[in-house]
C-alpha cells in the first residue's frame, strides 16, 4: 500500500508541476496546493514503506476487530451518504447521517436526534444557498419543495 502511495503521490506531483505550482501575478496556480500534498503525502509514503520493509511495526497487528469495527461504522454510513446525495440532495442526506450517527453511535435520544439533524441542514441551507450563494446538491425532494 506505502508503494501504491508513493506512485499516487509521484502522479499528483507531476500533475501539478504540469499545470503550474508556483505563484502567479494574482496568486497561486492551479498545482500549488495539490504539489505540496503530494510532498506531504509522498513523504509520509516513504516512512511507511521504510517501516514496513524493516519491521518497524515489531509483527505487531495494525488494529484489533474491536477497533476495526468502530472505523467501519463510520465508513459505511459515511458511503451510504455519499451515494445518497446525487439522488435525494445534500440537505436530506445530511439530515439522515446526522440522525443515524447520534442515535446509532451517540445513543442520544430522539429529543436531541430530530431537532439537530433537521437543524443543521436548515443552518446550512441558509448560510450556503441565501447568504453566500452557493448553490449546493439537491435531490427530488428540494426540487419538490422549490428549494
Amino acid at each position: 500500500m506505502a508503494g501504491l502511495m508513493i506512485v499516487f503521490a509521484l502522479i499528483v506531483i507531476g500533475g501539478s508541476m504540469s499545470v503550474g505550482f508556483n505563484w502567479d501575478f494574482d496568486g497561486p496556480r492551479a498545482g500549488f496546493f495539490p504539489f505540496y500534498i503530494g510532498l506531504f503525502i509522498l513523504g509520509a509514503s516513504i516512512v511507511n514503506f521504510w517501516q514496513s520493509w524493516s519491521d518497524g511495526a515489531g509483527g505487531r497487528l495494525f488494529a484489533e476487530w474491536g477497533q476495526i469495527r468502530q472505523v467501519v461504522s463510520v465508513v459505511v454510513p459515511s458511503t451510504v451518504y455519499v451515494a445518497l446525495v446525487p439522488w435525494i440532495g445534500i440537505y436530506v442526506s445530511s439530515a439522515l447521517l446526522i440522525a443515524v450517527f447520534m442515535k446509532w453511535l451517540g445513543r442520544y435520544g430522539w429529543s436531541m436526534v430530530l431537532p439537530v439533524a433537521a437543524g443543521v441542514p436548515v443552518a446550512t441551507f441558509i448560510v450556503f444557498e441565501r447568504w453566500f450563494l452557493v448553490p449546493l446538491p439537491k435531490g427530488l425532494i428540494e426540487e419538490l419543495l422549490g428549494f
